[in-house]
């Protein structure tokens, strides 16, 4: 059993013992900024598969931004494998989360998604294409081996054709073909940035993904997956100004 399968199963087996498979609304920390009783800006954190949304805290997240003192409220709404298995997260965030946060006076809205949570933010994206103003992938994970090798032996994203399938069963072929019609135009292309770490295993899916984004959205550093290799490349991010 390869990584990447051993990572989901892993996943599959803590759902399962926790008795969650994210039909329950999403709980979520939330964090205020320093610097405003009234801010309009939000980051919204999505978690990877190990751990849970206190890591956030755990890591230096929070305190990076209060740090800063940049605009941003922030909030870690615990999405974890069982929300992902049962195909909740999307609607789930966007009732327990993101609706309440506009009713709230939110208006800038920052996904920023960890491994697991990196697919998430683009998922939310897909479904809700005018509800999210930038994301940031920090080391995401984007689908199985063999998706990725065959858009890779296709000769990339361009070329590649995913053919007929059922969206309802194929869940990557239907990821990446909204990515190969966001690239062509036909779709709108979320704000993306990534960070990888250039030892990470997920290397060959943040390759692709990286074809379609700007030279300057794209940051990679020395690295495994790992939470050291994570924690700075959001220090990267964040060095940028782009918040």
């Amino acid at each position: 059993m390869n990584r990447v399968n051993k990572v989901v199963v892993s996943g599959l087996l803590i759902s399962l013992l926790c008795g969650c498979f994210g039909n329950s609304p999403l709980k979520a920390l939330n964090y205020s900024s320093t610097n405003n009783l009234n801010q309009k800006n939000l980051i919204v954190f999505l978690r990877g598969l190990g751990g849970d949304n206190r890591d956030f805290v755990r890591e230096g997240f929070v305190d990076n931004i209060k740090q800063r003192k940049l605009p941003f409220d922030m909030t870690a709404p615990n999405a974890h494998f069982g929300y992902y298995f049962s195909q909740t997260l999307t609607s789930r965030l966007a009732t327990d989360v993101i609706a309440p946060a506009k009713v709230k006076g939110y208006e800038t809205i920052w996904l920023v998604g960890v491994s697991m949570g990196g697919l998430g933010s683009l998922m939310y994206a897909k479904e809700h294409p005018n509800e999210i103003d930038g994301i940031y992938l920090i080391a995401p994970f984007l689908g199985y081996e063999e998706i990725i090798n065959e858009i890779t032996t296709a000769g990339g994203i361009d070329q590649w054709e995913p053919g007929e399938y059922n969206p309802d069963d194929d869940w990557q072929r239907m990821f990446w073909h909204w990515l190969k019609q966001c690239a062509a135009g036909e779709l709108p292309m979320p704000n993306i940035y990534l960070g990888f770490g250039t030892q990470d295993d997920f290397n060959p899916a943040h390759k692709l993904l990286s074809t379609l984004l700007p030279a300057e959205h794209i940051f990679s550093i020395d690295g495994a997956h790992d939470n050291k290799t994570m924690k700075e490349l959001w220090q990267v991010f964040l060095d940028q100004d782009i918040l």
